[in-house]
């Protein structure tokens, strides 16, 4: 076997390996994506249209802590950054850290006003294997 055969083969079995694993990464825009299937170790992205200016927040009411570890707090980018009080994304970042079944939930609502029902929900049945 040459060398140059020997790197090719090693280089396709590298290439089947990484088809054949999950990604180190799951990214979640909508509801439709749920229910999620992860696996031990395989971090989840959250995010959702959001814009704070109208007074609106995402909540975490359900956070699956019994199989995700939060790894950091919401972080809001805007999507136009020259316009005031425009649209842009909540994002959070988790960590699948044991097998198990849990929700994920999050209500879209103005914190002050408890009487109100949320103008959003996102609401997924996560399972970790």
């Amino acid at each position: 076997m040459t060398i140059a055969h020997s790197l090719s083969l090693a280089a396709a079995i590298a290439l089947l390996s990484a088809c054949a694993s999950p990604s180190k990464s799951v990214a979640v825009q909508q509801q439709t994506q749920c229910p999620l299937n992860l696996q031990v170790g395989q971090q989840m992205i959250l995010s959702l249209p959001s814009n704070p200016t109208s007074g609106y927040r995402w909540a975490v009411r359900e956070d699956a802590s019994s199989i995700l570890k939060s790894l950091g707090p919401e972080v809001y980018s805007a999507s136009q950054s020259d316009l005031v009080g425009g649209d842009g994304h909540s994002t959070w970042r988790f960590q699948a850290i044991g097998s198990g079944e849990a929700q994920l939930l999050l209500t879209y609502a103005q914190p002050w006003d408890a009487s109100t029902e949320p103008a959003e929900t996102f609401d997924c049945r996560i399972q970790v294997r």
